[in-house]
């Protein structure tokens, strides 16, 4: 065991020498890079706060504070802040008031899984069992993979990856490497999982029947900020639905009847993917 962990230990540092770093893809994309530093994405992981050594989440719909207990064991903190009520409250998932443990070399991995989702590259376990991560946040390389052969070569369009070539199950797939592919935790009646974007997004009718066309980056633009605007989501929806008849008057915020806010907690709420029509109440799955 100890011969074969070694050996994963050496192919991680192999292949995390092959990361250049958000810097060195700045260097000919600097407006991208600069306009993706700003997203929630790059400020998925941060280290230090108040609350532990590692702070995850970007805020913009919560913090969770995550430290290094010893060389065996992190600890997920039992309190986490919440913007939707700017207060602080129960992390999600726990019971309890002294938090979640995890062992470094869990055979899930979990909380490797964890920094792996929150930053970018392949997170390093050094002396002592501290866990150092690549690169903060959720940066180019995550979506368009090492980029050292990339930089070496002075650019070029196929020694880097390039999701927009991508179909859409593919970029959804992709996606949900972290926000979970489709098929995964499909329990239709928890609220909770609602924040698996992907999963619900592949039952909506929107998607099966878009000829594989309907992707996560159909609305959401990877290298800026989540946008708020539902006029431009509207937008995007009236590129298909051209002539929708409603039998009421209607305010032209397609999402907010066809992609309803699910409370998750009293402190956190996510917009249902699972894009359809919704009888009056109904916001966990559409009607028949």
């Amino acid at each position: 065991m100890a011969v074969l962990f070694s050996r994963l230990l050496l192919a991680a540092g192999l292949l995390a020498q092959q990361y250049e770093g958000a810097g060195a893809c700045g260097r000919c994309h600097g407006g991208i890079a600069a306009s993706q530093e700003k997203s929630g994405h790059a400020r998925a992981l941060a280290a230090g706060g108040t609350r532990g050594e590692w702070e995850f989440g970007s805020g913009t719909h919560a913090k969770t504070w995550v430290k290094q207990l010893d060389e065996r064991h992190y600890l997920e903190l039992p309190q986490s802040w919440f913007r939707q009520t700017n207060r602080m409250g129960p992390t999600p998932g726990h019971t309890g008031q002294d938090g979640v443990r995890y062992r470094v070399f869990d055979p899930g991995a979990q909380i490797l899984r964890c920094f792996a989702c929150h930053s970018t590259g392949v997170p390093a376990v050094k002396e002592g069992g501290s866990i150092h991560p690549h690169e903060h946040g959720v940066r180019c390389e995550s979506c368009h993979g090492p980029g050292a052969a990339h930089v070496k070569a002075g650019g070029g369009k196929y020694n880097i990856e390039n999701p927009g070539r991508y179909q859409a199950t593919a970029i959804n797939e992709q996606c949900g490497s972290c926000h979970r592919q489709p098929g995964a935790d499909a329990r239709w009646d928890d609220p909770w999982n609602v924040r698996h974007q992907p999963v619900y997004l592949a039952e909506s009718a929107c998607f099966l029947q878009s000829g594989g066309k309907l992707s996560c980056i159909s609305c959401h633009q990877p290298h800026q900020a989540l946008s708020r605007d539902r006029g431009a989501y509207a937008a995007i929806c009236a590129g298909c639905h051209k002539s929708v008849q409603h039998r009421a008057k209607v305010s032209g915020d397609c999402t907010g009847c066809h992609m309803p806010a699910v409370a998750a907690s009293p402190d956190l709420s996510f917009t249902n993917h699972w894009i359809g029509v919704y009888s009056t109440g109904a916001k966990l799955r559409p009607g028949k």
